[in-house]
């Protein structure tokens, strides 16, 4: 049986998959159908300093090949976070990941800081890329400064490791990966997704709300693989890669570009037990190739 476990920084994963915020709730509203313990991380719904009521409906559509979203953050604030969904998941025995966004450096530091004594949540992930809200968000991930200030707000009110999300809507996606790095992220996820649109050709309006959401799942997978191969090349932490995975196949694809760690996304909707198949898949893949560490595929790519 090949070794699975890997790391980010100082944070030690079972194993490469984990799941997306904003498509796996905190975790136990899957625990039905996947043994939650035997995920490598689960990177629960975006989390603020105060309370969000989201977008307007509707908010999320249907394409041929992925999903559009502009849900907006909903969320009850960080306060609430701690308050109840702390004690509900503080046991589940994996790494309980917080995604984290803000309006402000010091928006994004606070609710940080908020979250820094919970003993149980080993790390945050920094969403500097959501394109579906007015304020923040992506306005900080698309600048090398912007991306900075917040990590920079961040590391000095929080002391665990720090993943940074970025964000594909960008003309050099290696220079934010770097700008990151200086100033003390332990890892980089990618990619967020891709700003996209819909139309109802009937009603000669927009299918979503605020006009414009995210692109996500396998339509944006090769755009994903070259983003994810270039920031690999251009950083020397841990890169996590996302953006349409659904097969063993695919988490493998994301390894060999330089992925140390996997996120999956919209795949959990239409397969609630995808994650244990992709990682089953990967040992599964492994033995069959007489590779005894999951590690040795990482930036694979000759």
């Amino acid at each position: 049986m090949a070794a699975l476990g890997v790391k980010i920084g100082g944070l030690s994963l079972k194993n490469p998959v984990m799941t997306a915020s904003g498509t796996f709730g905190y975790g136990v509203e899957f625990a039905d159908f996947v043994p939650l313990n035997e995920l490598g991380g689960i990177v629960v719904k975006g989390t603020t300093l105060v309370s969000r009521e989201g977008n307007d409906y509707p908010r999320m559509a249907e394409t041929a090949m992925g999903m559009l979203n502009c849900v907006g953050l909903q969320n009850k604030g960080v306060d609430y976070f701690c308050e109840h969904i702390y004690p509900e998941i503080k046991d589940i025995d994996t790494n309980m990941i917080v995604n984290v966004s803000g309006s402000s450096p010091e928006n994004y530091a606070e609710c940080a800081a908020r979250l820094n004594d919970l003993e149980c949540i080993p790390a945050i992930e920094l969403n500097v890329s959501c394109p579906n809200v007015k304020d923040g968000g992506m306005a900080f991930g698309t600048t090398c400064a912007g991306a900075a200030s917040v990590v920079k707000a961040v590391r000095e009110a929080y002391h665990k490791p720090i993943i940074v999300k970025l964000s594909p809507n960008v003309s050099n996606i290696a220079d934010i990966a770097r700008a990151c790095e200086a100033e003390g992220a332990d890892s980089v996820s990618l990619i967020n997704t891709l700003m996209g649109m819909a139309v109802d050709i009937e009603k000669r309006k927009p299918l979503l709300s605020i006009r414009t959401g995210g692109l996500s799942g396998p339509a944006v997978k090769p755009v994903a693989l070259r983003m994810v191969y270039d920031v690999y090349h251009a950083v020397k932490i841990p890169v996590v890669g996302m953006g349409g995975i659904s097969t063993a196949k695919d988490a493998i694809e994301f390894m060999m570009c330089g992925a140390t760690a996997v996120e999956i996304g919209v795949a959990n909707f239409i397969d609630p037990a995808v994650t244990i198949k992709v990682r089953n898949g990967i040992e599964a893949w492994l033995d069959e190739h007489g590779i005894a560490d999951v590690n040795e595929i990482i930036g694979a790519i000759e």
